[in-house]
């Protein structure tokens, strides 16, 4: 069994991939089938973790797709080179979601290259575990609800008027928004935020045909977690779920693409659960 150990916590969010050990699995395990053919996505926090692989998968069927990130530069280079490895192209925007003007610039450089937006994924995401509550101060809840819950409003916002019948928004929560995390209150108070607003907003959209839904992963290896814990958390991080290890980012992506296509079609304002069968605090 793969020892999740990585004892070289990092001190910046949401945190670089290319320095975990072991390398999180973002690679899509099936061929493509052409399920995004013609479609333009643009995900937040593209350049890791659940972003990184939901972009190469979207790229692997058919999207043409923008990803969007905080400073993690490297990271994002690595994920467009496997974007166009697929055979598919895209764009690097690099800025920050809590800033509703970069929010508006970034869709208006994605509409003007391609001229079209049908997808929006709203993942990017930051997390600052604590153990005191009283610890958390007001600049953590600020930073941690500009990113996590004024940034998806913001780019819905952005994206709304290029958005047209048959596009889809589909946006991350947490399994915290279900059960809490004691060390993550705050993330996870933004997190029930989240389920809220996409419930809230799939009612909102629907005359207009375009569909909102969820997913909620469990305990999923990505950046946020060596830059949220200690070492002793990294390792038993997972093992409390259902099958006993955390997920991976290419065990989350599928649900993204679910979502994302005409598969769900008949589906709006639901939420996805690839969490292990988590039941318990991790």
């Amino acid at each position: 069994m793969t020892q999740y150990s990585d004892d070289r916590v990092q001190d910046q969010q949401p945190g670089l991939e290319h320095e975990m050990s072991p390398a999180p699995d973002y690679a899509p395990r099936f061929p493509g089938s052409g399920r995004l053919e013609g479609r333009v996505a643009l995900i937040t926090g593209g350049d890791s973790g659940i972003g990184r692989a939901t972009a190469i998968l979207f790229a692997r069927e058919g999207a043409r797709v923008a990803i969007m990130h905080l400073n993690e530069d490297e990271d994002a280079q690595a994920t467009m080179e496997a974007v166009n490895a697929e055979g598919s192209e895209g764009m690097i925007l690099r800025g920050d979601v809590g800033d509703r003007t970069f929010c508006f610039d970034a869709v208006e450089k994605v509409v003007q290259r391609y001229g079209q937006l049908d997808i929006l994924v709203n993942n990017a995401a930051e997390q600052h575990a604590q153990e005191a509550f009283e610890d958390v101060s007001e600049d953590q809840i600020e930073a941690t609800f500009r990113t996590n819950i004024f940034g998806q409003m913001f780019m819905v916002q952005a994206a709304l008027p290029h958005l047209r019948e048959g596009s889809v928004i589909v946006q991350t929560t947490s399994i915290t928004a279900y059960r809490g995390q004691d060390l993550l209150i705050d993330y996870s108070a933004t997190k029930g935020a989240i389920l809220s607003f996409t419930r809230a907003l799939a009612q909102k959209l629907a005359p207009r045909g375009i569909r909102v839904n969820g997913v909620a992963p469990g305990p999923i290896w990505t950046p946020l977690i060596p830059a949220s814990f200690p070492p002793d958390k990294v390792e038993s991080f997972g093992k409390s779920s259902t099958l006993g290890r955390p997920g991976q980012p290419n065990e989350v992506a599928p649900a993204m693409l679910f979502l994302a296509c005409a598969d769900s079609s008949f589906m709006t304002g639901h939420v996805l659960h690839p969490d292990g069968g988590a039941p318990t605090a991790d």
